[in-house]
């Protein structure tokens, strides 16, 4: 198994344990929200519309999340070689003023950081612009809004 496939897997099992835990925080919200004791004792009393909003709001975190988890656990990230172009699937190194950044274009999960190997990869999806600004570049590519130089691709 290559290196991005286990990273991918490790990726997915993070995702998981933040998926259950925002399940049981959601439980906790929409328990809140229905429990009798949260029933408004005036008109000013807002405890019961607060927690619904906060259920409303977890629940909607956590389909994303359960999405993004379905899209991850179709996709299966292609290697590249030194000549290939960025696309879905790369772990590009990039550097910034001298500075090493690691990005990794996912179809989902973006915004996430996981460390692997000593290093701090950010999770990029689709609708990022540093993503779409990755796509197509090629091993000592500049980007012109960010200034990163494309260093490695795999």
């Amino acid at each position: 198994m290559s290196q991005k496939a286990i990273l991918l897997q490790r990726i997915r099992k993070d995702l998981r344990q933040q998926l259950d835990r925002l399940r049981a925080a959601a439980s906790e919200a929409h328990a809140a929200a229905t429990d009798p004791g949260s029933k408004a004792e005036s008109k000013y009393d807002t405890r019961s519309l607060e927690a619904s909003y906060l259920a409303s709001g977890q629940a909607r975190q956590v389909e994303a999340m359960s999405d993004a988890l379905d899209r991850l656990d179709q996709f299966e990230a292609p290697d590249f070689g030194i000549e290939d172009a960025v696309g879905p699937g790369a772990l590009v190194e990039t550097d910034l003023d001298g500075e090493t950044e690691w990005f990794l274009l996912l179809p989902a999960g973006g915004g996430h950081v996981v460390e692997d190997q000593g290093r701090e990869i950010t999770l990029l999806s689709p609708s990022s612009r540093l993503y779409q600004e990755l796509c197509d570049r090629h091993l000592g590519d500049t980007l012109d809004d960010s200034g990163h130089l494309v260093t490695e691709i795999a």
